[in-house]
């Protein structure tokens, strides 16, 4: 699935990757290919995510939005 994380100051990613876990404002969750569509908030913590060479990544952000619809995720973060 494609992911882009996305600041008001610059795009922090964008790829495909393999899944993704955010900081949901109700709890952390974990987003796989074929998710079904979903928008939710984020609260301060790590976005991890595993590209899709098996290489891990995180990234720190302190709120925002995510957006799940068709193996395409945006993420609004501050």
């Amino acid at each position: 699935m494609n992911l882009e994380i996305i600041t008001p100051d610059k795009k922090l990613f964008e790829g495909q990757v393999k899944s993704a876990v955010f900081p949901g404002a109700e709890g952390s969750f974990g987003v796989l290919n074929n998710h079904a569509p979903m928008i939710a908030t984020l609260k301060a913590g790590n976005i991890e995510l595993i590209a899709e060479n098996n290489t891990p990544q995180h990234f720190a952000v302190k709120g925002g939005v995510v957006e799940v619809f068709k193996n395409k995720v945006i993420v609004l973060a501050e």
